[in-house]
């Protein structure tokens, strides 16, 4: 759809009508079902809700594989307005995006999660972190994998760095989609190492069935 000169990025009407999660008001929502056992979050939520074909795929691959940086970061403020206005996450004290292994981002040129975390970082007015988490290994992609071939997938992928800077932190784990989340589940194998660590976790969009 064409944008109108005082539209950026998104125009008004998909902005409206983009499928939103509101998952932040609930504290039992399906995003902490999902890691419920595996992480222990203090909340966990997502800006919209992904269904094939739909805009917010659209969004996504627009982000993804036509590198449109600023469109991510729009999604992260535009994300912040709503966590502020929900009184979401008052804890956070950090926002660490996944980080890509060096030869992806240099292929790809940007990590879509960490721009989608520079918007929320900017909305909510936390610092964010992208050097105390590192990816260690290249995984391939996750799309057609079944749920335990994606953890074999991501197993032992990160490696932390900056441990003394966490400690005792409340840090937002940001992705741009939840799946399954083996990849969140595989950060969260080196973060549990930091003493005194709170986590949350955030992305873009969750996909609700695969």
């Amino acid at each position: 759809m064409n944008l109108f000169g005082h539209e950026k990025h998104l125009c008004n009407l998909c902005r409206v009508n983009l499928r939103r999660s509101n998952y932040h008001f609930s504290e039992n929502n399906p995003i902490s079902l999902l890691f419920a056992g595996r992480i222990p979050v203090k909340q966990a939520s997502a800006f919209l809700l992904f269904e094939k074909s739909g805009k917010v795929q659209n969004i996504l691959h627009s982000i993804k594989y036509n590198g449109n940086k600023e469109l991510a970061v729009l999604m992260g403020i535009l994300y912040a307005e709503e966590l502020i206005k929900g009184a979401a996450f008052p804890e956070i004290t950090k926002i660490i995006p996944i980080p890509l292994h060096p030869a992806k981002l240099k292929q790809r040129g940007f990590n879509q999660s960490e721009y989608f975390a520079r918007g929320l970082s900017k909305g909510l007015n936390k610092p964010l972190n992208t050097s105390s988490i590192i990816r260690v290994k290249e995984s391939s992609t996750q799309t057609k994998k079944k749920k335990f071939e994606r953890w074999e997938n991501v197993e032992g992928i990160f490696e932390l760095v900056k441990k003394e800077d966490l400690k005792g932190q409340h840090i937002l784990l940001v992705d741009d989609v939840i799946t399954t989340g083996a990849t969140l589940e595989s950060a969260w194998t080196c973060l549990k190492e930091v003493e005194e660590l709170s986590i949350s976790i955030a992305s873009i969009a969750f996909a609700e069935k695969r």
